[in-house]
């Protein structure tokens, strides 16, 4: 489904493959989960990244995740029914909003920023920043460091981190909203 996916649709998916279980653990082992009470996924495609935040997030904390094509989010809905799904990341702070959260403690991201168009890149950064706690954290991978002067501007970026252990290798950015 994902090969399938990538084919039809690269700009959207952004690899042939899914996250490796690597890029994941490099992910999801950069979060105090302990801080953590409210989350959201950006892009989260077979809901591999999904399924590690399920087993590190604590019980009671509030769970958005978002994915725009069809085929891939209604699994994630049948999968996670105790998170909220969400197709658009676009609309990330009006669903936060709608859940009842002032702020989110940590956005994680397998968002393919670099296939996006600049105004769909800013767009989603502003809803990013807009959602994000001061100092909370934003971990996103991507597959070159493109990213990285836009990613700069609004947070300081704590670690890039190589995994080569991927399909592609990718690079994944820890970063914390400036204050």
């Amino acid at each position: 489904m994902f090969l399938y996916k990538f084919i039809r649709t690269p700009k959207t998916i952004g690899s042939v493959t899914p996250s490796s279980r690597f890029l994941t653990s490099k992910m999801i082992d950069s979060i105090p989960w302990s801080d953590v009470t409210a989350v959201a996924e950006l892009g989260a495609g077979t809901g591999v990244v999904t399924k590690a935040i399920q087993q590190a997030v604590q019980p009671g904390s509030k769970v958005l995740v978002f994915e725009r094509d069809t085929h891939l989010r209604h699994p994630l809905q049948a999968q996670f029914p105790e998170f909220s799904v969400y197709s658009d990341a676009c609309s990330l702070y009006a669903n936060m909003r709608k859940q009842g959260l002032e702020s989110l403690d940590c956005i994680i991201s397998g968002l393919p920023f670099a296939n996006f168009p600049q105004t769909t890149r800013d767009a989603i950064m502003e809803q990013i920043v807009k959602s994000l706690k001061p100092g909370g954290l934003f971990v996103a991978f991507q597959y070159s460091l493109q990213m990285k002067n836009q990613l700069s501007r609004y947070f300081d970026i704590e670690s890039i981190q190589f995994v080569l252990l991927n399909v592609p290798p990718a690079f994944v950015y820890v970063c914390r909203k400036k204050q």
